[in-house]
């Protein structure tokens, strides 16, 4: 088969490598792609969400399965846009469509649809800018601390934890009347705190069948012993070692079957990846958020867990017989630092050139925001490389990948050099 990726970051990097090394596939694309993602396909200078070119590409390419990466061209309905059309409609799309990818496009809607179907999640209450005094008023009855969330996609950027009811008070003005966050905080979910520990569960399912993919734990606080300013994420392990199985079992039982029967009982087709962020709260599971596509960096850990082919698992996705294909996972241990540019999460040095990746030998060097500037490899975004190892134990892991992070080079780069010691 011909397979499309779309998007350039670690996670399609990671999602690349995996397919690469299917029987199944004959020629792999990835638009755009990054530097890294050549080594396991042909990079396209294609925006995810230009549809029309994608469409021209796809057709020309005899492509036989798209895989979508990131959200934005999920929300956007690319799902939609090639079953509207007589070309297209029989290339498989892997990620929901438009009305599926609103578990992630708005938070008010996922919200709703955890309340109609009785999925455990913190109580919460959507304000806009016209109910901006009632928002105020609730405030002050809500408990502290409380979080704010922008209604729709802000790049992870949309979730304020707010300790006390004057910065609450003033974030919620920010984000309604002078919009902080763009037309995504046009709605505000307030939500009640949730104390416990967060973990990703990531779920594949043809829209009838399931299989729940390895578990992991990103950590999003930029500088060490989670202080600091959030980012997309600064590293992953999995497996998780606070979600056994008992723990896991609530999930599937709580949150994962009610999730899909919920989305087959109101007629929402959904074919592709739901992403949970949980948090176990003294052993109870909570959903904090659902992601319509796989997570990053979990994605560039969890797919050095999966033994079985990958695109047969798609296939499954696609032929609508997720039940018939095996998921074999490995007992070993994942993990992932990501390396990011000086400055990130705020603005950061770009156009440094990057060196030491061939001294690399034990780990994945999966490729983020980096860009070819002729024969150099140059960082073009704060995230710039996930360095990735199995590992036959925890500690293991973690010394490896931190270890190899440190063999890569270039101005300006950091990286947390304590991913996953709060679990040893």
């Amino acid at each position: 088969m011909n397979i499309l990726i779309l998007g350039s970051g670690g996670r399609e990097s990671a999602l690349a490598w995996k397919i690469a090394q299917s029987p199944k596939c004959d020629k792999l694309f990835i638009a755009p792609g990054n530097a890294g993602t050549p080594q396991y396909g042909t990079n396209v200078d294609i925006k995810t969400t230009d549809f029309e070119g994608l469409k021209e590409f796809a057709l020309k390419n005899n492509i036989d399965l798209v895989l979508v990466g990131p959200e934005e061209p999920l929300v956007k309905g690319i799902h939609d846009f090639f079953l509207a059309d007589e070309q297209l409609k029989k290339i498989p799309v892997i990620g929901p469509q438009a009305e599926g990818a609103q578990l992630e496009g708005s938070k008010d809607f996922s919200k709703a649809f955890m309340q109609r179907h009785h999925i455990p999640a913190a109580d919460s209450q959507t304000f806009t800018r016209e109910t901006l005094q009632d928002g105020l008023k609730y405030l002050k009855t809500a408990g502290l601390p409380i979080v704010l969330k922008a209604d729709g996609l802000a790049a992870g950027k949309g979730v304020l934890i707010c300790t006390t009811l004057e910065e609450a008070q003033y974030e919620l003005t920010e984000m309604l009347d002078n919009a902080k966050f763009g037309d995504a905080s046009a709605k505000v979910v307030i939500e009640q705190f949730l104390e416990g520990i967060e973990l990703s569960v990531f779920v594949m399912t043809d829209g009838k069948n399931y299989k729940i993919l390895p578990e992991a734990k990103d950590y999003k606080r930029i500088g060490e012993g989670d202080t600091g300013l959030n980012t997309g994420g600064m590293g992953s392990v999995s497996p998780v070692p606070f979600a056994d199985s008992t723990f896991l079992k609530k999930v599937e039982e709580r949150v994962i079957i009610p999730t899909i029967e919920g989305l087959h009982k109101e007629n929402i087709p959904y074919k592709g990846f739901i992403f949970i962020g949980l948090m176990n709260c003294k052993g109870e599971p909570y959903v904090i958020e659902y992601n319509c596509r796989m997570g990053d960096p979990e994605t560039e850990s969890v797919m050095l867990r999966i033994e079985s082919d990958f695109v047969d698992l798609l296939e499954g996705v696609a032929g609508g017989n997720l039940n018939t294909k095996d998921l074999v996972i490995s007992d070993k241990v994942a993990a992932t630092v990501m390396i990011v540019s000086g400055g990130y999460p705020g603005d950061y040095l770009k156009n440094k050139a990057i060196t030491g990746a061939e001294n690399i030998h034990n780990s994945n060097v999966f490729h983020a925001g980096t860009s070819l500037k002729g024969e150099e490899i140059i960082n073009t975004g704060g995230r710039v490389i996930a360095i990735s190892t199995l590992q036959d134990n925890l500690f293991n892991a973690l010394q490896q990948a931190t270890a190899d992070a440190s063999r890569i080079y270039f101005d300006g780069m950091y990286f947390r050099r304590d991913i996953g010691f709060d679990l040893l």
